[in-house]
Parts: C-alpha cells; sequence; structure tokens
C-alpha cells in the first residue's frame, strides 16, 4: 500500500526524527523539493524521499553529500 503523505504528516515526522525544521507550506509530490531549516541555522532542500529514506536530514555543511562511485 502506497502511503499518501500531507504536509502535516511530513511535519509530524520531521519533528520526530530530525533536528531540522520544516519551513515549506505545501507538498504536492515526491519529486517536490521541500525547504527545512537545519539545527545549525541554516536553511537547506531536499526532496521528502531523500530525506525520510536516505537519512539526508541536515544541511549539506553539517551532513556532506556523500562522493558518487
Amino acid at each position: 500500500m502506497n502511503k499518501k503523505w500531507s504536509i502535516g504528516k511530513i511535519r509530524e515526522f520531521v519533528e520526530k526524527n530530525s533536528d531540522s525544521v520544516l519551513l515549506s507550506t505545501e507538498y504536492h509530490g515526491f519529486s517536490q523539493k521541500l525547504l527545512f531549516k537545519c539545527a545549525c541555522g541554516n536553511n537547506f532542500e531536499k526532496t521528502f524521499t531523500k530525506f525520510k529514506g536516505n537519512h539526508q536530514r541536515k544541511c549539506d555543511t553539517c551532513q556532506p553529500p556523500k562522493a558518487s562511485r
């Protein structure tokens, strides 16, 4: 079963599972980038899929992207 995410459910997930804060107010689908604020104060954009599934829950300064293979 495919779980439908709403902006409210995403905000809840972010609050429970990371130190970041969700700044976006609308969610239109898995490919949309959402705006977050990292615990260090930097704003960053990630899709919710990457945020949730790949554990990319901080800005690029606090959690640098992994080098490609």
